[in-house]
């Protein structure tokens, strides 16, 4: 297992930007493949975007797709999520998570062991 712990969430207003960040401890964080995941209130937790252990590929949802960029550093321990021109309809709590499988890039929580808390982004309109 790896522990997780998001930071960075916050208010902000719509077309605003915002970088979450994710700090890994535990076994090495560059043997997992990482993802993001958002849950808002009353909606079901949804897919956000995934990146390979080595940040070569990387995979989005279409709603997010050309707004928000993952990437990572090993050497940090640590994974990045930059939201830019950010929409109402990005308020959610964030959620990072970890995954030792090969299906990572489905894009389902099944796929992933291990979460962090959370952190919570709230765009105003």
């Amino acid at each position: 297992q790896v522990q997780l712990v998001e930071s960075g969430g916050g208010l902000v207003q719509a077309g605003g930007s915002l970088r979450l960040s994710c700090a890994a401890s535990g076994r090495t964080f560059s043997s997992y493949h990482m993802g993001w995941f958002r849950q808002a209130p009353g909606k079901e937790r949804e897919f956000v975007a995934a990146i390979s252990w080595s940040g070569s590929r990387t995979y989005y949802a279409d709603s997010v797709k050309g707004r928000f960029t993952i990437s990572r550093v090993n050497a940090k321990n640590t994974v990045y999520l930059q939201m830019n021109s950010l929409k109402p309809e990005d308020t959610a709590v964030y959620y990072c998570a970890a995954s030792d499988g090969s299906y990572y890039f489905r894009g389902l929580s099944v796929d992933f062991g291990s979460w962090g808390q959370g952190a919570q982004v709230f765009v105003s309109s």
